[in-house]
């Protein structure tokens, strides 16, 4: 690991900001985007059991699967509210095989031809292949032909296994996780990529993580965002964990932005940061805003208290720290100016 690199984390945090803030600039100009989306947590039900996670079901009576008719009734009412991008995404549950996401995509899109699907991360990509005996790409192509326009990054935690394996040994390896990226890529299908920080990890993690990805950017370049987030500790196998410092979390961002660069957008987490973090993150590294998240079960099992956010809300925002502001799509085109 470069020592350049890990003297990042003992920077005074404005002098990394500033860093950040002026690549930022150079990109991106003063424009913030945001997406109108919401997530779609399909099913409880999980054969990974993850000591992070909060949402997945801890006994049978708490188990749950939405029916294809309850999902198409959610995505009509999100779709009501101005999405445009649908993130499908739920535990790894074994009753539900390829033919069932087939079905399930191709029913959104004859009746939502506008809605963008974002969905299915890695793990879920993973899980679905070793299930059915499929390759990634004869997965991945079968679900493109049904509808699949993209898929989101996560699942990939930490990409370092000795961190997976403690934090998830049952879920696919940080090797599987940048396959299936890969593959995704190398059909045309264009992903995000996440990390999830403040449990387990060191710096050296942080920055192999960030490393990899950057890597296989420089190879495939189909990442279109990076999205840090900080770890949640409520209602999970590791609530003794202190909980992310803002300070860490602006860090860690910052460190990002420095690093990867070869991704034009670095996402702000207002989800699990609150607004005034969110806010501040548009000078540690941050273009983007996220997404509206008019639907949202993961965070809220955590115990974090969760609401959507309006337009308004995040149109002011943005606007209150003096940038420019505008929707956009999922592949980060304006889509409307404010």
């Amino acid at each position: 690991m470069s020592m350049d690199y890990s003297e990042l984390f003992s920077l005074p945090l404005p002098e990394l900001g500033r860093i950040a803030n002026r690549i930022t600039l150079e990109k991106c100009g003063d424009l913030v985007t945001f997406v109108a989306d919401a997530t779609i947590n399909y099913t409880n039900v999980c054969t990974s059991k993850c000591r992070f996670c909060a949402f997945y079901a801890k006994d049978e009576a708490e188990q749950f699967t939405l029916s294809h008719e309850e999902i198409l009734k959610r995505v009509e009412n999100v779709a009501k509210l101005g999405a445009t991008q649908i993130m499908l995404q739920g535990g790894l549950n074994p009753e539900l095989r390829l033919e069932w996401f087939e079905e399930l995509f191709k029913k959104i899109k004859s009746s939502f031809p506008q809605i963008h699907l974002h969905s299915l991360s890695p793990p879920e990509i993973h899980f679905l292949s070793e299930i059915e005996g499929l390759s990634y790409r004869d997965t991945l192509l079968r679900l493109k032909k049904a509808g699949l326009d993209s898929l989101p990054g996560g699942g990939a935690e930490i990409l370092v296994d000795r961190v997976r394996s403690y934090l998830s040994p049952r879920k696919c390896s940080s090797e599987e996780w940048l396959e299936v990226m890969r593959v995704a890529h190398n059909l045309g299908i264009p992903t995000t990529a996440t990390m999830v920080f403040g449990h387990v990890e060191s710096d050296e993690d942080i920055l192999e993580h960030l490393l990899k990805i950057r890597e296989l950017q420089d190879e495939t370049k189909g990442f279109t965002a990076f999205i840090p987030w900080t770890f949640h500790p409520g209602n999970t196998e590791l609530d003794f964990i202190e909980k992310t410092s803002a300070t860490r979390y602006l860090r860690v961002l910052a460190i990002s932005r420095i690093l990867l660069d070869n991704f034009r957008n670095i996402q702000a987490s207002w989800l699990s940061q609150g607004f005034e973090v969110a806010k501040l993150a548009l000078f540690f590294g941050a273009n983007d805003f996220g997404g509206t998240m008019f639907e949202e079960s993961v965070i809220r099992a955590t115990g974090k208290e969760f609401r959507p956010a309006s337009f308004e809300e995040i149109i002011g925002a943005v606007k209150s720290v003096g940038r420019r502001v505008a929707r956009r799509d999922t592949y980060y085109r304006i889509l409307e100016v404010f």
